[in-house]
């Protein structure tokens, strides 16, 4: 049986640094995470995408 979650990187949109890593369930959220996090090397909240 395949593992359904998945630990996934999230790179901010600005500064494309990969500052936090999440989990994923593949079958029910197939297309890819975005939320709005943190950057402390931005300083500000910016939009943190799914990253490879």
């Amino acid at each position: 049986m395949a593992a359904t979650r998945v630990i996934i990187s999230m790179e901010c949109s600005d500064c494309k640094r990969r500052n936090y890593s999440t989990t994923k369930n593949k079958r029910t959220m197939q297309e890819k995470l975005q939320l709005k996090k943190y950057c402390p090397w931005c300083g500000k909240h910016t939009a943190h995408k799914e990253g490879k």
